[in-house]
């Protein structure tokens, strides 16, 4: 009973309940817009009217004031500490990001990925034991370097006109140049730009500049270090999924539980309110953001900790309060590690990457050190399939509140979003960071207009075959398996079929002639449900709230 319990919390990917021994957990969501009874475009006329400062008071308020005969606007969830020196501003590109986990990385490929507005190729070094990070683009003629393949010698190769490269992006070989001619493949504009990378927490990271400077970044600024990612006792299954709204949308939305029972109804449990006022059973939730500055910024939950670092992780963990020195401090090191406890604790890990304006990438991890055996037995393709259906039921609202947002305008977003209840605290936390340390966007160093792509038809909205199918090497292999095992079926049918057909009248008995025609309109059957099956959970499956 207790691994039906875990096996159903993992998979529902509720959020840690406030008492101890509960396992649920939940994935979150973006901001509520107010419904105006006027016109917007008169209401965009007032937006300068209204303060800043309202919404983000200096001072703190520690209850609202009474209620008085006129309505007063009730302010926004307030942050108890602001961390600020001097005219800060973050610096994206001087961060390490995540690209993949090492569980969806096939040796044998390259693979094309796009980070920070930046094409990338991740490809495995096996001269020295190492993963790789190029830029997408071989300097003969521009071909993509991820459409090429790893040479015998075990070197990048560009399939375009055959040019090679060693781990450091320098050109090894242009078979077009003479043998007895100059030594054209040194000159430095044959090679090719390469990125710091680094491999932590089974996850391949690099740093976006290819500046020899930055050569030993690494020894001086590491990736986030994330505990229960580090631990041994602590499951680490991993997933991975492209996304159709950007970066600020997914990370708000992950930050917002109090959309879980609403947006994910009948997906997710949920912790029942004490007083239920609606069938889904929304209630008041009780978030602050604790300290906030230019690293990120952590607050208390009434089901835990919820910490944002900077740029890309936002975790959410039953441990207690973290001290000052392990919040938006300096990285923790590997020796600092905790030892395993005898506790039954997990958390939620969200890794959030920026690709494009529009797009984003997600990473996720639900460690825990209870019920570990479950990840031995289980395929986590199993995993995924509820994970995605989770991702693609609010896919479609995000993505829309995404042009919304962009319409207004990102720094207006505290002017035109009523967010009046502690619930959006986090929400409030993330906007306040992104607008005041960022300017309110990803620097995509002009590399877009600035305008979102427009919207796709709605099953390439919600396709799930190229945004994680194909990136996910245990839901590729179930795909490619239920497709040959829905083959093998009908060619069963179709065999059974035809030897009731070609056997004659006295040979078999009618019993047996019976038998046969259910056993294949049985296998056929099966066939068409296991491509149903398959379609809806590696393809495209759709949802519709009105019917659920």
């Amino acid at each position: 009973m207790e691994a039906l319990t875990i096996s159903s919390s993992v998979l529902s990917l509720n959020f840690p309940a406030a008492s101890p021994g509960d396992t649920h957990i939940s994935k979150p969501k973006s901001p509520n817009f107010r419904c105006f009874p006027e016109p917007i475009s008169s209401f965009r006329g007032r937006l300068t009217h209204i303060s800043k400062s309202k919404l983000f008071p200096s001072n703190a308020i520690s209850s609202p004031s009474p209620p008085s005969s006129v309505s007063a606007e009730p302010s926004p969830p307030e942050i108890e500490e602001e961390v600020s020196v001097g005219e800060e501003k973050f610096d994206w590109y001087a961060q390490w990001y995540p690209v993949m986990p090492l569980c969806d990385l096939d040796k044998r490929v390259p693979h094309a990925k796009k980070v920070l507005g930046i094409d990338v190729v991740v490809w495995w070094d096996r001269n020295e034991n190492a993963w790789k990070v190029f830029d997408d683009m071989c300097p003969h003629r521009l071909a993509p370097l991820s459409e090429g393949r790893i040479d015998q010698s075990g070197r990048l190769q560009c399939v375009y006109h055959g040019w090679c490269f060693d781990g450091s992006g320098n050109c090894k070989l242009i078979p077009q140049a003479p043998l007895d001619g100059p030594p054209v493949h040194t000159n430095k504009r044959a090679c090719v730009a390469a990125y710091p990378t680094i491999v932590h927490h089974d996850i391949v990271w690099f740093w976006p500049n290819s500046d020899p400077q930055y050569k030993d970044i690494f020894e001086k600024k590491k990736p986030p270090f994330i505990p229960e990612l580090d631990d041994p006792s602590f499951t680490k299954l991993m997933g991975n999924r492209d996304i159709a709204y950007g970066y600020d949308v997914l990370v708000e939305n992950l930050m917002d539980p109090a959309h879980v029972p609403y947006a994910h109804y009948g997906l997710m449990q949920t912790r029942k309110p004490d007083v239920k006022r609606d069938r889904e059973g929304g209630r008041p939730l009780d978030f602050v953001v604790k300290k906030l500055d230019m690293d990120g910024f952590y607050g208390k939950l009434d089901m835990g900790i919820g910490q944002f670092t900077a740029p890309c992780i936002f975790s959410l963990r039953t441990d207690p309060t973290p001290s000052e020195d392990q919040v938006n401090g300096p990285v923790a090191s590997a020796s600092e590690t905790k030892k395993p406890s005898t506790q039954r604790r997990m958390a939620l890990v969200f890794i959030c990457i920026p690709v494009s304006p529009g797009y984003s990438r997600l990473i996720w991890a639900f460690p825990r050190n209870f019920g570990v055996w479950l990840d031995k037995i289980i395929p986590r393709w199993m995993f995924h399939v509820p994970q995605n259906l989770i991702l693609d039921s609010d896919l479609y609202l995000l993505h829309v509140e995404e042009r919304k947002i962009k319409e207004f305008g990102p720094t207006n977003w505290q002017k035109v979003c009523f967010v009046p209840t502690k619930s959006d605290a986090l929400v409030v936390g993330f906007r306040r960071w992104f607008n005041k340390y960022a300017g309110g966007e990803v620097d995509w160093r002009g590399k877009y207009s600035g305008d979102l792509p427009p919207t796709p038809p709605r099953e390439q909205l919600l396709d799930r075959y190229w945004t994680h199918t194909v990136n996910c090497q245990s839901c590729s292999r179930a795909h490619k398996s239920l497709n040959a095992l829905e083959t093998i079926l009908q060619l069963v049918a179709v065999g059974l079929v035809g030897i009731v057909a070609a056997t004659m009248q006295g040979a078999m008995s009618a019993a047996a002639r019976t038998g046969l025609a259910i056993l294949a309109t049985a296998c056929f059957a099966a066939s068409r449900l296991l491509a149903h099956f398959v379609h809806k959970n590696f393809r495209y499956h759709d949802y519709n709230h009105a019917f659920v």
